[in-house]
C-alpha cells in the first residue's frame, strides 16, 4: 500500500506551497492569502525510491460556522483517512492558539506526526525548533517550501518506516472528467452525489470551490477521475487575482479532460456566459454531456418552455446528449454517467479507411462539393487521423475551397453514420501537390513559330 501523508495546519502557514512542491507541480492555488484551499486536494508524490499520496487540506481556523465548518470537516476527513500527519506551523509567527487546538485534534487522531516548520528562513532555526516543541511532539522538521529547501530529508524521516517502491504500479484513473459551469450551479453537489460521499464542500454560496480538484472513483468495476472546477463569471465580473488564477485552472481542466459535463442551472437557462464556455469546450475537441440541474425546483410548464429554448439555442451541438437532473437528490444522474460513457468511447474510437473512404463517397454522392471558379472540389480518400477527439483526414484537390457549410454537412454526416455520441469529429484537409506547380512549358519549335505568326497577326489586326 502506498502512504497517505496528510498536511494539516492553520491558514497560509504554506501548506499548498508544500504540496506544489512534493506533485512538482502547480495544482494547488497558492498566494499570500489564507483560506484558499478549501477542499481535499490529492497527489501522488516520488522523492527518491520513496512513492506517497500527499492530501493538502484547508486551514483550521477555530471558526465553527457556515463554509469554515464544512472545510474543518474536509480537514478532519483527511486525518481520519492518513497514514501519517505533516503538522505544519510558520517559524516567523511563533506558536498560536491555532497551533494549540490543531495539535490537541492530531493527537487524539493517533496518527504519527511530524511538525513541519516551515517559513525558516530570516529566523533562527534554533530557536523556531525549541519554541515549538511545547506542542508536545517530538519530531520536527525545519523547511522553507518556497524554496523547496529542506524536503527531502523531510520526506526520508517521515517514510522511514515504509518501504521502497521498487517499480511504480499502473494506476488505472480511467475516463478525467471535468465538470464545469457558472457559479452556484452545483457542480460540487453533482460531484459528491456521484461519488457518494461529501468529497469537495458544497455550500450555497458563489464561488465557493477555488482550486480544480481531482477526485478519482470506482463506480460498477470502472475507475473514472472527476475533476471539480471553480466557476466562471464573465470577464468583466472577474476582478480579483485569486478569482483569475481559479478560472486558468478551470480552462487547464477543460483541456487536460476526456469528457466535460457542463452543468446549466435549469432556473436561468441557457446563458452567454454558458455558451462562451460551451465554445471553449468545442475549440478544445472534448467529447460532452450537458446536465442541466435543479429540474426538481420547475413547475411542468416552465420546464416545457425551458426545454424548447434549449433545442433552439443548442441545436449546433446536437451530438451531445442532456440530462435533466437533480444532483441534490441524485434524480436522473445514472443516466449522465451512461452518456459519459458512451462519450468516452465515441472520443477514443478507431476506423479503417475503407469505411472512412466509403463513406466519404456515399456523401459526396447524396451532396457535391460545391463548385470554386467553375470547377468541382474533389474529395478522393479518408483515413484517420487521431483520437480524443475523432480526427478525420480527407484527401482531395482544391479542398481548401470548401466552404464552412460543407465542412459541418461533413462533419455531422460522419458523426451520425458512425454512430458517435457526445463527442465532436474533426476533419484535416490534404489537397494533392500539382506537379507543374512553377514549371513553364518548353515550345518546340514549330509551336514558337505559330506563336510568333499569332503574335504578327494580332498586331496586324489592331492597326
Amino acid at each position: 500500500m502506498i502512504p497517505v501523508i496528510a498536511l494539516i495546519g492553520r491558514p497560509n502557514v504554506g501548506k499548498s506551497t508544500l504540496f506544489n512542491a512534493l506533485t512538482r507541480s502547480r495544482d494547488a492555488i497558492v498566494a499570500d492569502e489564507p483560506g484558499l484551499t478549501r477542499d481535499r486536494q490529492y497527489g501522488v508524490c516520488k522523492v527518491g525510491a520513496k512513492k506517497f499520496i500527499v492530501v493538502d487540506t484547508g486551514g483550521l481556523s477555530g471558526d465553527q460556522q457556515n463554509l469554515d465548518d464544512l472545510m474543518a470537516r474536509q480537514t478532519l476527513l483527511a486525518l481520519e483517512e492518513a497514514d501519517c500527519v505533516m503538522f505544519m506551523v510558520d517559524a516567523r509567527a511563533g506558536i498560536t492558539s491555532g497551533d494549540e487546538v490543531i495539535a490537541d485534534m492530531v493527537r487524539r487522531a493517533g496518527k504519527p506526526t511530524t511538525v513541519v516548520i516551515n517559513k525558516v528562513d530570516g529566523v533562527n532555526p534554533v530557536e523556531a525548533e525549541a519554541e515549538f516543541y511545547a506542542l508536545g511532539f517530538s519530531d520536527m522538521a525545519l523547511v522553507a517550501a518556497s524554496q523547496r529547501k529542506g524536503i527531502n530529508p523531510l520526506i526520508e524521516r517521515v517514510l522511514k518506516d515504509y518501504p521502497d517502491i521498487e517499480q511504480d504500479e499502473a494506476h488505472q484513473q480511467g475516463p478525467s472528467i471535468a465538470v464545469i459551469g457558472r457559479p452556484n450551479v452545483g457542480k460540487s453537489t453533482l460531484i459528491n452525489r456521484l461519488v457518494g460521499e461529501e468529497r469537495v464542500v458544497a455550500f450555497d454560496q458563489p464561488g465557493t470551490t477555488r482550486d480544480a480538484i481531482s477526485v478519482p472513483f470506482e463506480r460498477h468495476g470502472k475507475h473514472y477521475t472527476l475533476i471539480d472546477t471553480a466557476g466562471v463569471r464573465r470577464r468583466g465580473k472577474v476582478h480579483e487575482a485569486i478569482e483569475k488564477f481559479s478560472v486558468i485552472k478551470t480552462l487547464e481542466a477543460i483541456d487536460k479532460a476526456n469528457v466535460v459535463v457542463l452543468v446549466i442551472d435549469a432556473q436561468d437557462g441557457i446563458t452567454d456566459q454558458d455558451l462562451t464556455l460551451l465554445g471553449y469546450i468545442l475549440d478544445s475537441g472534448r467529447s460532452l454531456a450537458l446536465a442541466i440541474n435543479k429540474w426538481d425546483g420547475l413547475e411542468s410548464e416552465q420546464r416545457e418552455f425551458n426545454k424548447t429554448a434549449l433545442n433552439r439555442r443548442l441545436s449546433f451541438i446536437n451530438f451531445a446528449n442532456q440530462h435533466f437532473i437533480s444532483a441534490l437528490h441524485g434524480t436522473g444522474v445514472g443516466d449522465l454517467m451512461k452518456s459519459i460513457d458512451q462519450a468516452y468511447a465515441s472520443a477514443f474510437k478507431q476506423f479503417t479507411t475503407k469505411d472512412l473512404t466509403d463513406l466519404l463517397e456515399e456523401a459526396v454522392v447524396k451532396h457535391n462539393p460545391p463548385l470554386h471558379n467553375g470547377r468541382r472540389v474533389k474529395l478522393r480518400y479518408a483515413h484517420q487521423g487521431g483520437k480524443n477527439p475523432p480526427i478525420i483526414v480527407i484527401h482531395g484537390s482544391k479542398t481548401d475551397k470548401l466552404n464552412e457549410a460543407y465542412q459541418r454537412y461533413l462533419m455531422n454526416f460522419f458523426i451520425t453514420r458512425l454512430r458517435l455520441k457526445g463527442t465532436p469529429v474533426r476533419l484535416e484537409f490534404k489537397k494533392g501537390e500539382n506537379p507543374y506547380a512553377g514549371k513553364r512549358n518548353k515550345l518546340t519549335r514549330r509551336q514558337m513559330e505559330k506563336k510568333k505568326r499569332l503574335i504578327k497577326h494580332v498586331k496586324k489586326r489592331g492597326r
